[in-house]
């Protein structure tokens, strides 16, 4: 036997030999990524469909089917990104299609990218960030960016059939088109009138001028207002088809048990035992994880808990205890500042500080619908039925998984019954795929609810100690956040990003912080001196994108903080943020409606009163809450009032929905959907462990939308962060003392 051939350890990737070693091949990376294309659509037409654009097909029949390149999960994206291109082209509503964008670079989303993957591309020149994603295809529904990053393209799209529509008419009738018109699926001139239906044929595939003469919003009659959703019947009747609900010829279904913790390996598992469960047909197994494959799931299911999976966990158990020390180690050693202003040192120098500390306990996404995908595999080439949020990261990871072609994986993204970013993972997605190559038939994974408990890629828990410096005035002259939390941004990189060669240069290229990781926590007040500060923290289990990402919990600890802050004042304390919020007319008046709306007493001992306010993604929040605590200790939340601006509404009804459902979230995360941790796993392992709300505990909720002309913000997430620091100040007025924990429980302050 020859002697073994010692190999040297590749490099830890570092800016220095990314930059020296890389040589040619870093060059190339970003010349590719920086050399101007052009990409053609790939949608597919029917029969008696006409292609006009990447975002539009017209049919004979009079149809107009719209691509969306974001996933509908409840946020109503499937109706408002529709009702710009609609209006944009004088629709008729109610000839209005839908149907998923398939991954296309004309499609990619970076302004997603930008909010999910700061820490990955912030050292990345802009035009070659927005080149990359583009190249890479790189669709995201993620960051309330859907219509931010979209709605110019879909009007430039009804800009430019409409043109086309009535260019074809004009030459019928021998006008100019310039002076035709659309509205309600026809085009006008005059008396005459043609139906899109009659036209689509000779329109379709024509030149258009440059620039495209657009309306303003509104003009085409649609945009604005309250239009019956699109994908509203259709789950309202159970037709609507979720990643679960697919079936193909001959298959089969899996239910699984993955490794809890990192290094974790499958140490045993009867296979007899699981064997004997009738309708199970196979075992598959792996290093990593157990399946078992059955002709029904709920066979699968109880074959797999027949066969008792145990696991090999190496390392010390991770535990609650264990976290909240690696967050306290983390708080004890210097940090990366993210974001200062003025002087700090000068404006605590010489003075009494007010701190006080936060602390944020891991929470679940707790989705009603569980992961799930269903594989088949053809001729080489794998098609894959997904509730994705990404749908070409699932590619990628399955193609990296399966050591095949990106162009050999087929995705069909599939409607998300919730998700709260739970659908940007792909691991469900790569062990289907796995499955269906080993079985050699078509397979649909379901994880169980307890497999989606222990392997969430959970909110990351965080602790603040919070730090400010009041003037003899009763001002804020200098604020300081350290917070300690682990580096998601970083860790949702490089999981998702594993095979983007210049996502890895970017992170090597960064530094210590994570800017997403503390995203939110810098002050929108009007503070002189202020700094923040991110303190990385290894707590042994996996994080992930949560609803609002950080900006869940940075708002706690400033809302509360200022609360705690004005108290020091001896100021009211919304006069006391309306104060410092002076310059921004939107989010004072925000504050001021809600105050008025809720009866403001001032949060006044006694009164169960709080407010709190935020910021972010272009729009603005103020929530008035009510609470008390009954003779259990048990918190009860008595009403919730808010007040939005987020500028300019394409649907009104939409964005209320999407802000009731963010205050309900948002009242859910601040009194459960969290979990302790014992020996590498959660110990919750399902709704009943989760104490989220039921119908009867959902308070009075009053949603007050502010009229605006202004860019439209995000909307989808803004509800969530305020709603915990309202009921924490609430609580505060109700009983005298100060929480200081999420979730707010009654002696944990």
């Amino acid at each position: 036997m020859p002697p073994p051939v010692s190999t040297p350890p590749k490099p830890h990737p570092t800016r220095r030999n990314l930059l020296i070693g890389g040589g040619v091949g870093v060059g190339l990376v970003v010349a590719w990524s920086v050399w101007p294309r052009r990409y053609a659509p790939n949608l597919t037409a029917a029969k008696g469909e006409h292609i006009f654009n990447a975002f539009l097909k017209i049919g004979e029949d009079g149809h107009v089917a719209v691509a969306i390149p974001q996933v509908e999960h409840g946020q109503g994206v499937w109706t408002t990104l529709p009702q710009v291109l609609a209006d944009e082209l004088g629709a008729d509503w109610r000839t209005i299609a839908v149907e998923p964008a398939p991954l296309n670079p004309l499609y990619a989303n970076g302004l997603a990218a930008d909010e999910l993957f700061e820490g990955a591309f912030a050292h990345v020149p802009k035009g070659l960030r927005e080149n990359h994603f583009a190249s890479s295809a790189l669709m995201l529904t993620a960051g309330s960016t859907s219509l931010r990053r979209f709605e110019g393209d879909l009007r430039q799209a009804g800009a430019a059939a409409r043109v086309l529509l009535q260019k074809a008419a004009a030459a019928r009738w021998g006008v100019d088109w310039k002076a035709c018109s659309t509205a309600a699926g026809f085009v006008v001139h005059g008396k005459n009138r043609l139906r899109f239906a009659d036209l689509a044929a000779e329109a379709a595939g024509g030149r258009v001028p440059d620039p495209l003469p657009l309306r303003n919003p509104g003009e085409g009659g649609l945009s604005g207002k309250p239009l019956s959703r699109l994908d509203g019947p259709s789950k309202v009747d159970g037709s609507a088809n979720f990643a679960a609900d697919v079936r193909l010829p001959d298959m089969a279904f899996a239910a699984i048990s993955a490794a809890p913790g990192r290094g974790a390996t499958l140490a045993a598992f009867d296979d007899a035992a699981a064997s004997r469960v009738a309708g199970v047909t196979q075992v598959v197994r792996r290093d990593e994880w157990v399946a078992v494959i059955a002709s029904n799931w709920w066979a699968a299911d109880k074959g797999l808990r027949a066969g008792h999976p145990r696991f090999r966990v190496g390392g010390a158990p991770v535990s609650t205890a264990t976290i909240e020390r690696a967050l306290d180690a983390a708080l004890a050693v210097l940090g990366t500042r993210i974001a200062a202003a003025g002087d700090l040192g000068a404006a605590f120098k010489g003075a009494s500080v007010v701190t006080a500390d936060y602390t944020i306990a891991p929470a679940l996404h707790a989705a009603i619908e569980t992961r799930a995908a269903t594989a088949a595999w053809s001729g080489g080439t794998v098609e894959l039925w997904l509730p994705t949020q990404a749908p070409g990261i699932a590619r990628d990871a399955v193609a990296a998984a399966c050591s095949v072609g990106a162009s050999a994986v087929v995705v069909h993204p599939m409607p998300i019954g919730g998700g709260f970013g739970v659908g940007l993972e792909s691991d469900a997605a790569v062990q289907a795929a796995l499955l269906a190559r080993e079985i050699k038939r078509p397979v649909q994974l379901t994880w169980s609810r307890e497999e989606d408990c222990l392997h969430d890629p959970y909110r990351a828990p965080a602790r603040a100690r919070m730090a400010a410096r009041l003037d003899k005035q009763g001002r804020i002259s200098g604020w300081l956040a350290k917070i300690a939390a682990p580096a998601t941004g970083h860790e949702l990189a490089t999981r998702l990003l594993a095979n983007d060669r210049t996502a890895r240069i970017g992170m090597a290229l960064g530094g210590g912080g994570d800017g997403y990781a503390v995203a939110g926590a810098t002050p929108f007040y009007r503070i002189p001196a202020y700094a923040i500060d991110h303190h990385p923290a290894d707590i042994g289990i996996a994080t992930g994108h949560w609803r609002s990402g950080a900006h869940s919990y940075t708002c706690f600890f400033t809302e509360c903080f200022i609360d705690e802050l004005a108290h020091v004042a001896g100021t009211e304390a919304m006069s006391f943020r309306i104060g410092m919020a002076a310059d921004d007319a939107r989010l004072a008046r925000c504050l001021t409606t809600a105050a008025a709306l809720g009866g403001w007493e001032g949060g006044v001992a006694g009164s169960g009163q709080g407010i709190a306010c935020h910021s972010f993604r272009g729009s603005h929040i103020a929530v008035f809450a009510e609470a008390h605590v009954e003779e259990d200790q048990s918190i009860g939340v008595d009403r919730i009032v808010a007040a939005v601006d987020c500028g300019r509404m394409v649907n009104p009804d939409v964005v209320k929905q999407n802000i009731e459902g963010g205050l309900v979230f948002g009242m859910a995360a601040a009194l459960g959907a969290s979990t302790r941790f014992k020996d590498h796993q959660a110990v919750v392992r399902g709704f009943e462990g989760l104490n989220l709300p039921v119908l009867a505990d959902v308070p009075d909720i009053t949603v007050e939308l502010i009229a605006s002309e202004a860019e439209p913000g995000g909307v989808s997430e803004l509800a969530v962060p305020p709603v915990a620091p309202a009921i924490a100040n609430a609580l505060q007025s109700a009983t005298g003392f100060r929480l200081r924990r999420l979730p707010l429980r009654i002696g944990e302050g």
